[in-house]
């Protein structure tokens, strides 16, 4: 097959999101951050200065260019994920600022579900703490590809370099130890604004990047075509006009790889295969596309294909299931239990399922397994057996983020209750499958 070279705009889009213990500020940072990059309005920025001046504040708080709940403000924390988004000449940015409380465990996952990096604030007081670990582990655990440590406060100990490098060499050895491949440690002040926008003329010690130019040149694109294929199926379009009676295509957003007219492709669940004879891009034909584009897909045999259905080429091997082991975290009030009657969404796909067993909860201080905890709770990470009514093809989340993941929903008010990654987490080997137990309830025995 010969290879095709995929163009990518100078201008690319990094998604980044922020977490830190309490008090370590995170907070300060982002405000630093997009005040010193420009990313801050006038008027923003006035406000700002106000409630810092009616707290009785001589300089304002950039912290609270970010702390944008009332309870948030009062109390001096992040409690919800504080989405921002700004650009710089070299690259445009999504951030998320994650809460550090471990009660908020479940936000810091929705913010960093789809980061390509995480910035991972430590005290330089304090050094590597629990909650520094979880997050490591949050991370690793969502495949986050680049962890940034920036090593705040560093004024506080007298802009000292050892006190930087001790904490860079243990955080350093326990997050490579959970996988993560990237690991970069900045000493800043964000108080003082020292190396998060300019260099620090009082760290002359440090050679590395300040966190802004870390970010602007962090490599974030790649190559799609070195990503297996997937083609999630969203709408089936059947124009009823005379001159395009006979058209059927499949529209939707490419979740990962490269789609060529000609290829060989399997829909999924059926396994019925067929060749791209067409791909529209835009309004135009294309012979190539690739993820994260939004296509018309048209096939040179008639095939029964509806929404939720998978297109992958033919050699992907994907096997459609129903049974799944995975990796989730539980994200609402009411706790999961075996036996619970759900939705699970995947891609375009929404089938029932029936949560079967509950193998063990993870503990992040430590990384260890507790077995059959009975349920999970709101940010409870866990491993779970779930059978579902219909056959789905998932990859492993290791694999494939995009369609590795999935959510389950309550049928009764549409809440979502749990992130789902497929596989176990950080690699561990799966379980064996409990024999399935057969269901109460008309409509959910599957």
């Amino acid at each position: 097959m010969t290879s095709t070279t995929i163009e990518i705009s100078d201008t690319s889009l990094l998604r980044f999101a922020t977490a830190g213990s309490v008090d370590d500020g995170k907070s300060t940072l982002v405000g630093r951050l997009l005040h010193d990059s420009k990313s801050v309005l006038s008027d923003q920025l006035e406000a700002v200065e106000l409630a810092s001046r009616n707290r009785g504040q001589e300089a304002p708080d950039l912290a609270l260019l970010t702390d944008g709940l009332r309870a948030e403000r009062e109390q001096g924390i992040t409690i919800d994920v504080a989405y921002r988004y700004f650009a710089t000449p070299r690259r445009r940015f999504i951030l998320a600022d994650t809460p550090g409380h471990v009660q908020y465990t479940r936000n810091m996952v929705t913010g960093a579900s789809t980061a390509e990096l995480a910035i991972i604030l430590v005290d330089a007081r304090n050094g590597v703490v629990e909650q520094t670990r979880r997050h490591a582990a949050v991370a690793a655990l969502l495949r986050v590809p680049h962890v940034v440590l920036a090593v705040n406060k560093m004024d506080l100990v007298d802009y000292a370099e050892p006190v930087f490098a001790a904490i860079a060499e243990e955080f350093t050895a326990y997050a490579a130890s959970l996988g993560v491949p990237e690991i970069t440690a900045i000493p800043i002040s964000a108080l003082a604004g020292d190396n998060v926008v300019t260099p620090s003329a009082t760290m002359d010690w440090f050679g590395g990047p300040t966190v802004l130019e870390h970010l602007e040149t962090v490599p974030v694109t790649h190559d799609p075509s070195q990503d297996p294929a997937r083609f999630p199926v969203q709408f089936v379009i059947r124009p009823q006009t005379p001159e395009h009676r006979d058209f059927r295509g499949y529209a939707g957003q490419i979740a990962s790889g490269v789609l060529r007219v000609g290829q060989q492709v399997t829909v999924q669940p059926s396994g019925r295969s067929s060749t791209i004879e067409r791909i529209d891009l835009l309004g135009r034909s294309v012979k190539v596309a690739w993820a994260p584009q939004s296509v018309t897909v048209s096939l040179a045999d008639d095939l029964d294909i509806s929404r939720g259905d998978l297109i992958a080429p033919s050699d992907a091997g994907l096997a459609p299931s129903q049974d799944i082991t995975a990796t989730v975290c539980h994200l609402h009030d009411r706790p999961l239990v075996p036996g619970a009657r759900v939705l699970l969404k995947h891609t375009t796909r929404t089938v029932k399922a029936i949560v079967k067993e509950i193998p063990s909860r993870l503990t992040l201080d430590d990384l260890s397994q507790h077995p059959d905890p009975g349920q999970l709770v709101a940010n409870d990470i866990g491993r779970v057996r779930i059978r579902i009514a219909e056959p789905l093809a998932l990859d492993a989340y290791a694999d494939s983020r995009a369609t590795g993941a999935f959510l389950l929903i309550d049928p009764a008010d549409g809440a979502t209750l749990t992130g789902g990654m497929a596989g176990d987490a950080f690699a561990e080997a799966a379980a064996k499958t409990a024999p399935a137990t057969e269901a109460d309830d008309e409509g959910w025995d599957f």
